[in-house]
């Protein structure tokens, strides 16, 4: 019976400690409101991007995973960049490289067509 009284006693204590941390806190919140995590060093925009602005970039985290919207703007400014460099090493290879022949090289394949068909 003594232990029945002892298990009673510390079930209402727990219940009211529990009661008064969640209500207790009258116009206060118990826990700060977090702030939301943000891209907080984006990709630099005064210059094009290099290997170690990737290697330092976080994205940050939501709960459900990453932000779409921040992995998005990554991916397409990554996109452009890498869009701008393919361009421009086809200009500098292009004008570097001799002009093709006028037809194709005997014994090639013809790629879109396939062997010769």
């Amino acid at each position: 019976m003594i232990v029945f009284a002892f298990l009673l006693i510390a079930l209402v204590v727990v219940v009211a400690g529990v009661t008064l941390a969640v209500a207790g806190g009258g116009s206060e919140a118990v826990l700060p409101d977090a702030e939301p995590d943000r891209l907080s060093d984006a990709l630099p925009e005064n210059r094009p991007v290099v290997r170690a602005d990737i290697d330092e970039l976080r994205l940050p985290v939501a709960p459900r995973g990453y932000r779409m919207s921040d992995v998005d703007d990554v991916l397409e400014r990554l996109a452009a960049e890498l869009a701008e460099r393919d361009a421009r090493i086809a200009e500098l290879t292009g004008a570097a490289a001799p002009a093709p022949a006028a037809g194709p090289a005997e014994g090639a394949v013809d790629l879109i067509k396939g062997d010769g068909q």
